[in-house]
């Protein structure tokens, strides 16, 4: 994810890491070679005059621009849905820890289970980007704990059923009371329920015709405007069809980018420095050394 610093009107113009307009240039270049030949042909194909102006344009722009204000509002009703969840990941990890370590006995197993705790964080994040968590549950999980989750489907989940299992333990050897161990559940729980709205935003993509439609649209809109153009703006016909391919693309090129909050592009979220601040959050109740901070990238780097 790219985190903005403040900075001047000026150099924002100048951004480059975070922004879209490096994933559109073809879009961009080809818009400029149609805008180029509407000009040299004075808005004809094969021979014949294209019967455009810039009346019907003004009424479908205006159609366009709230459909696309549609796009935007629910892809990012996804991107801010999954960050509450993955705030609410860290404020029931938190509590469990919590809980654990002030109602539980004291015992050598409290490390164990807090990295337990982590372990199915980093697995949830694993399993959101497809990416290998065999490096991360090495490292709090250990070699034979690893290996048997090795071939399981849902990783975070196994995770958190060995946790709920463990403090099942606890209370069967009357190590902690009934209504402790209920507190205890009423978390794994809602680090469950987290782990299950992940899944559901993942596996559920706005609906593919809505992403069809509008691709051809502003598409279709943009390779007709030079035409409507040319007779009114000339030679300025390639610039002002550019900025508003750019414009328009980019909106499109944005709400698929944030429509995916759990990918890896520059805009979905930050979930390595969120996973690595779960870690340290809970590490620090348990009073470990602390392994450092992931920084988001910055907007204003130019590479």
């Amino acid at each position: 994810m790219i985190v903005r610093p403040s900075g001047n009107w000026f150099r924002l113009l100048f951004v480059w890491n975070g922004s879209v307009l490096q994933s559109i240039i073809p879009q961009l270049v080809f818009m400029a070679v149609v805008s180029s030949l509407a000009v040299l042909t004075h808005g004809r194909i094969f021979g014949e005059k294209v019967p455009l102006n810039t009346a019907p344009f003004t009424l479908f722009g205006l159609a366009l621009a709230i459909f696309l204000a549609f796009r935007n509002n629910a892809s990012y009703e996804r991107f801010q849905e999954a960050r509450h969840l993955w705030g609410n990941l860290l404020n029931s990890a938190r509590a469990l820890t919590s809980q654990m370590l002030c109602y539980a006995p004291d015992s050598a197993e409290r490390l164990n289970t807090a990295h337990t705790l982590i372990a199915s964080v980093y697995a949830l994040k694993h399993q959101l980007r497809r990416t290998d968590p065999t490096p991360d549950l090495l490292r709090f999980l250990g070699h034979e704990r690893t290996k048997a989750l090795q071939h399981t489907c849902y990783k975070p989940v196994a995770i958190l059923n060995d946790l709920r299992r463990d403090f099942a333990n606890l209370q069967c050897r009357a190590s902690i009371t009934d209504t402790k161990l209920w507190m205890f559940d009423a978390q794994i729980n809602e680090l469950g329920k987290t782990v299950g709205g992940c899944e559901r935003i993942a596996s559920t993509p706005i609906p593919f015709a809505y992403s069809v439609l509008l691709h051809r649209t502003v598409y279709a809109y943009c390779l007709l405007l030079p035409f409507g153009l040319v007779d009114s703006t000339e030679l300025f016909t390639p610039l002002i069809c550019v900025f508003f391919a750019y414009t328009l693309i980019a909106l499109e090129a944005i709400a698929s980018e944030v429509a995916e909050p759990f990918s890896l592009a520059p805009n979905a979220l930050a979930l390595d420095a969120m996973t690595r601040g779960i870690e340290r959050s809970i590490l620090e109740l348990c009073g470990c050394e602390l392994p450092a901070e992931v920084e988001p990238a910055r907007a204003y780097q130019l590479t």
